[in-house]
């Protein structure tokens, strides 16, 4: 699924054709979305408890991937999502004879101008000690000065 929840969409088809919205929520094993104010229905609720009341509340539902286009975050027009690797990590672009070329994706990797941050060098590891023979050469270096002060 090429749509991502935060992504900014517009709605190709169906009653609410062009208009545009976040997404609230992915659903990849059945191929749907909810788009923030789209797909709008009524929910009646029930009251559960006795100080509460019963009521109407109107929520949006979800609305197939197909029906929905990604819109470019630099260029705000609708796209087709594009894949690429760059700096070893895969991130959707903005593609195709109108694309402008830019990630849909934030982030520094990302970013095609940028180079990645370089990878710290590793350290030499530490020598290990055991902690019996730390502490009998302590004792041993303490034995000898306590025997000087006598």
């Amino acid at each position: 699924m090429n749509v991502k929840v935060g992504d900014t969409v517009l709605v190709i088809t169906g009653k609410y054709k062009g208009k545009q919205g976040k997404v609230l929520k992915c659903d990849p094993k059945t191929g749907r979305v909810i788009v923030e104010g789209v797909n709008m229905v009524f929910k009646h609720e029930k009251a559960r408890k006795a100080n509460e009341t019963s009521r109407i509340v109107n929520e949006e539902s979800y609305i197939a991937v197909s029906n929905v286009m990604v819109v470019c975050p630099s260029c705000n027009k609708p796209t087709r999502v594009y894949h690429a690797v760059v700096d070893g990590k895969k991130i959707r672009i903005h593609g195709g004879k109108d694309g402008c070329g830019k990630p849909l994706d934030g982030g520094a990797a990302a970013k095609k101008g940028r180079k990645a941050a370089p990878a710290p060098e590793a350290e030499a590891p530490k020598k290990r000690t055991r902690k019996r023979s730390q502490k009998t050469a302590e004792t041993a270096a303490e034995a000898p000065a306590d025997e000087k002060k006598d």
